[in-house]
Formats: C-alpha cells, structure tokens, sequence
C-alpha cells in the first residue's frame, strides 16, 4: 500500500472566498452545491447565507492567472474574488457576473438549457407563461424550506418558483438532453420530477427511498436516473415510464452523491463506508471500489463514523477521471485503470465537488463558503479509449457482450478492463 507522501500534489490554481458583509448569520455559511454551466460559460456556488454567486468561467480563470502572475499556483497566495455586497439584493454587474440573494440556505443547484426540439411533454396544452429559447440558460437553487426557485443566468432575475417539497430540496439536475425536465431530491424521502417547458408543473413524484434523498444523476441520454440517500442501497430509475428499475447493493453505510461516466457505461457512487463504487448499472455489478482508508473496514465499522467519510463524487469528461471529497481532508484524483489516487490535494471540511465542462479544472466546495480550484490530472486518452467511449454511448453492456468479437476486446469495451 502506497503511503501518502508517495502520491503526487494537485496543481492548487486558486479559491473564491465569502466577502464580510451583513448576511443573517443564522442561514448558515457552507457552500454545499458547486456547478459549471453545460457550455462552461459560468460557475456558480452557494457561499452561504441564502446566497448563489454566479460568475463568468473564462473571467474566473483570467482573475485566477493574473494572481498568480502566471506562475502556476501557490497555495499561500490565492486570487480572491469575492466582492462586497452591501444590501444583499440581486446586483447585474458589466462583466456578467451576479449574486443572488435566495431567501434561504441552498442545498442543491444545477444549470439547464433548452433544445427547441425538445418539447414539452403535456402536448395538449397550447398555451405556456415561459417560451425559453435555445440560449438562455436557467439556473434551479433547492432551498432549505423545500422551494425550488429558478433563475435566469444572464439577467439574475428570478422567473419561477415551485413548491410542493415538504423538507430540504437537497439536490438538483436537469435532464442532458435539453428538454428541461429537472428531478429535485428531497429530505421528505421524494425525488420530483418537473417540467420547465410546461412552466415548471410537475410530472410525477418517485418513491422509494425510506429516508432523506441526498442526491440524483441522469445519465447522458437521459433515459435513466440514479438516487441515492440515507441507506445502503442506489436507485435506478426508468425515465420514460417513470417506474424503479432495480436496486444496486454494495455499499456499507449511507450513500451520499453519484454520477454516470460521460458514455454512460459506468456509475459512480460515494458512500459513508468509506468507498468510491463504479458500477456496470446495466448488469448491477461492481467493476472497482476506490478505497479511501486503509486497510479497508469491515462493515461493522464502515457502516459507522470513521473519519473517512466519502462526501462528493465527480466523474471526468474525460472518462477516465473520477474526483472525490473525504473527511480526512483530502481531494482525491484517481484513474479508471488505477486502484490508488493520481493526485491529491488538501481541503479542510469539504462537501462537494464538480469538473468543469472541459475536464480540465475541479472545483470543490466547504464548510466556510469558500470555493478551492485544481488542475485536473492531464493525459492523452488512447485511440482505444476514444472508442470505447463512443461505442458504449449507444450500447447496453448486454449489447456488446452479444457482439461476435474476441473476448479481450468484449472486456474492454465492458470496463472488465480498464
């Protein structure tokens, strides 16, 4: 087993800080959701105190450079960019940036845009309050009194405003696929589903989940949705008939945060027990478990507290990345072909993580507000690889195992090898 010192230091390129200013200290300071817009034009996070900070991503890494002088990154120099905000309200600065005040502490975020084809799925109805055209981009802020408010990302300004959570609105995501469907996931044991293109009614409600609801994931063709929660057990979800799949068991302790490989063949999962599980979720098996104590725990003692508790997991663009946030105060970079980090960084109380649009930079989230920035590891990704990816986009597993092909290669395709 590698020790720490062996593992080499994430490239460390910058942080966001909460500005002092006169927030009701009452509402809380943790930014616990980060997001990049789909087409890496913003960067948002909640810095706490009912606030959402939306900021324009090519301007954050300029400021991020001019900082540093464009000399890579030294921790104990960072670029700040938070800015003072004197009455909390909404403000539209020149350079495209706004803060949002949202009447409540945010627990969940997410972007969405719109694809004109995609209409809405209440056909009958000729008639709708909002007509989103293919370049606006909405942002969904999932508050603490189990309000989903959504907002327009260029002008700041709140268009709607749903209601029918019962509890925490603990996470976000819009379907890929641009039709504006978004799937909330709540502390009252519910995941919603709901339709912005029929001005944001709702479809359906999903249940299963015996307790709180921590986070859910489409995957890239949207036909699928992955739930996660206070339990052992991940959710798979059929969005086209809106009915359980089945249930992928593996996990020790609760699991909190998820995400489908950008092809779509894999999941990723982060529990409480201290593991990163990637799964083949067609054929409900696991491919690798990503440890983060060693040697791993039994079960009595992952299903408890252990000062590794797994709190975020992000999957690459590129789809051979997988980045996570522990208690132990680390970020993690690791590879699909490796059992041991690539990379690690230090961060003190982290809650969340995200890959920016293209891959190459992590953001990661804590306790006090602040946002911290990475270099993603870099590499080039094989001819093989590249293949694999664009032939899993369209195939099940069952699929290519029913391939007439060698068997090494029906592994590789099926993540058997990595």
């Amino acid at each position: 087993v590698c020790s720490l010192p062996q593992f080499s230091k994430a490239k460390f390129i910058g942080e966001l800080l909460v500005p002092v200013a006169p927030f009701d200290q009452k509402s809380g300071r943790e930014a616990w959701t980060v997001a990049f817009a789909p087409d890496g034009s913003y960067f948002a996070w909640s810095q706490g105190h009912r606030i959402v900070r939306l900021i324009p991503w090519t301007k954050c890494l300029k400021d991020f450079s001019a900082g540093h002088s464009g000399e890579g990154t030294d921790a104990s120099s960072p670029r700040h960019l938070s800015r003072q905000n004197s009455d909390g309200s909404q403000i539209v600065a020149e350079t495209g940036e706004h803060t949002i005040d949202c009447g409540d502490i945010v627990w969940g975020m997410a972007f969405g845009s719109s694809v004109p084809e995609k209409q809405s799925r209440c056909v009958n109805i000729g008639w709708h309050r909002f007509q989103f055209g293919q370049d606006q981009l909405l942002l969904a802020t999932g508050l603490n009194n189990g309000r989903i408010k959504i907002w327009d990302v260029y002008t700041g300004k709140l268009l709607l405003n749903l209601m029918d959570h019962t509890d925490i609105v603990r996470d976000l995501t819009f379907a890929p696929d641009g039709s504006l469907m978004l799937v909330s996931a709540s502390r009252d044991k519910t995941l919603r589903v709901w339709d912005l293109k029929d001005d944001g009614n709702m479809v359906k409600v999903l249940r299963g989940h015996q307790k709180w609801v921590y986070c859910s994931a489409f995957s890239p063709d949207s036909s699928i949705l992955c739930s996660v929660g206070a339990g052992k057990a991940v959710f798979l979800w059929n969005m086209d008939k809106y009915t359980l799949i089945r249930k992928l068991e593996g996990h020790h302790n609760d699991v909190v945060s998820c995400e489908f490989s950008p092809d779509g063949a894999l999941l990723a999962t982060a529990s409480y027990d201290t593991r990163v599980i990637v799964w083949d979720h067609h054929k409900a098996t696991i491919l690798l478990e990503l440890g983060h104590l060693f040697p791993p725990p039994s079960p009595i003692f992952a299903g408890g507290s252990n000062d590794r508790w797994v709190r975020s997991v992000s999957f690459c663009p590129d789809g051979r990345h997988i980045a996570s946030v522990t208690d132990d105060r680390l970020v993690r970079f690791w590879s699909i072909e490796e059992r041991a980090p690539q990379a690690i960084a230090p961060l003190s109380n982290g809650l969340c993580c995200a890959f920016s649009a293209e891959g190459s930079v992590l953001a990661a989230g804590t306790r006090d507000g602040s946002v911290h920035f990475w270099e993603c590891p870099r590499s080039i990704a094989s001819l093989q690889h590249m293949c694999r990816m664009a032939l899993r986009r369209v195939t099940t597993t069952q699929q290519v195992e029913a391939l007439a092909i060698p068997t090494p290669l029906r592994d590789y395709l099926t993540y058997k090898v990595m």
